[in-house]
């Protein structure tokens, strides 16, 4: 090819695949908030259903852009059934875009997800979802000064401005907020979590990791009746229940999960992780020879600054009632708690949480929490 020119190649070997995960080392290596993803974990994104049970349901493509024989960018393109009946019956996810600052090589690469998107049948592009909804959807538009809690996204500045430029427009906006924890609530979540006590109505108890399995089927299953109305939501698959209980695992404590139920039913929950990038971010993205060792023992009683919670729910019929806001106030109360005294956590991230989901806005501003970083999800009609 001439020199200076971009071609796009579908990366389809095991070393176009390494090279795909390659790129983002060199890309981050001097944004000092970046913490480099394990490099397993980024393979096994990518690799089929042996290591990601989302290709149970879905289909994938990826590319890489090359200048003078170097990768210059990457993409991937997704097919999504669970998408194609939840989100719309012809949308097409692309994400994992990563590239120089130039606008020639954004375009080639969207360029060729949108063609096979295209040729999929489908009439609309969404991304970036990398892959799916639930592993980091949309892109970081707002706090590039900070680095991102444990599975969290973070992006170059200028990928807006390219995404924008080929034609997308913004959909959803997806926030995080950050709180102090190492202090007591406001005066009025305490006299809610008083009442809550008080009513008998409900008990929230802590997770049982000697029953892992049970108790993350639980979760899971009170997160898809929950989540159903929300926008983007696509259910979570038996496979991939099974695959996100073994995954979260070794982060998961049980102080750190409350489970509310009424006479024994489980009717919500609230799940809280530390945050492991604060363990992993000096890897380089490699466990072995030794950083293996160095999580294990750091897992075994971590101490981290900060704590994330990414997911909470309560079953549909109680949406929107009294008995819910006191269960949510209780959870978060005693989750505070557990991380500041168990964890030395002085800092709380909760989401992310859609822009237009009032409830959870709602209860992120009594607990008087700050949005800090703010994911945008584009779209463009193909």
């Amino acid at each position: 090819m001439a020199a200076g020119a971009v071609t796009v190649v579908e990366a389809t070997t095991k070393a176009d695949r390494g090279r795909f995960i390659d790129l983002i080392y060199r890309l981050y290596a001097r944004d000092p908030h970046w913490v480099p993803p394990l490099r397993g974990e980024a393979r096994g994104l990518i690799e089929g259903i042996k290591t990601n049970p989302w290709f149970e349901h879905g289909r994938a493509r990826y590319w890489l852009a090359l200048r003078d024989g170097k990768v210059v960018g990457r993409i991937s393109a997704q097919v999504d059934r669970l998408v194609l009946d939840h989100m719309g019956p012809h949308i097409g996810h692309w994400g994992l875009f990563e590239c120089e600052d130039d606008q020639a090589v954004a375009g080639a690469l969207l360029g060729a997800a949108e063609a096979w998107l295209r040729g999929e049948g489908m009439t609309t592009a969404m991304g970036p979802f990398s892959i799916s909804i639930w592993d980091e959807p949309g892109l970081l538009v707002d706090g590039f000064d900070r680095s991102p809690a444990v599975m969290m996204g973070h992006h170059l500045p200028y990928y807006a401005k390219l995404i924008e430029a080929h034609g997308y427009r913004g959909v959803k906006d997806l926030h995080t907020y950050e709180l102090p924890i190492d202090k007591p609530f406001p005066d009025i979540v305490q006299k809610i979590v008083a009442a809550s006590e008080k009513s008998g109505k409900f008990i929230t108890r802590t997770a049982d990791k000697t029953r892992f399995a049970e108790e993350a089927a639980i979760v899971l299953g009170i997160l898809n009746d929950a989540w159903q109305d929300n926008w983007g939501f696509v259910p979570l698959t038996p496979l991939e229940v099974a695959f996100v209980g073994k995954k979260l695992k070794p982060i998961v404590y049980g102080d750190l999960v409350r489970i509310a139920e009424i006479d024994g039913k489980p009717v919500a929950f609230m799940i809280a992780l530390p945050d492991v990038n604060e363990i992993i971010r000096g890897f380089g993205g490699r466990l072995f020879p030794f950083n293996w060792i160095k999580l294990l023992l750091a897992l075994r009683k971590p101490k981290v600054r900060r704590i994330r919670v990414p997911l909470m729910g309560v079953i549909k019929p109680l949406q929107g009632t009294r008995l819910a806001s006191m269960m949510a106030f209780q959870m978060i109360e005693y989750i505070r708690r557990a991380s500041f005294e168990n964890y030395g956590a002085t800092r709380g991230e909760i989401g992310w949480i859609l822009e237009d989901n009032g409830p959870m806005r709602s209860i992120a501003d009594v607990i008087e929490s700050k949005v800090t970083r703010t994911y945008r999800i584009y779209e463009r009609a193909l």
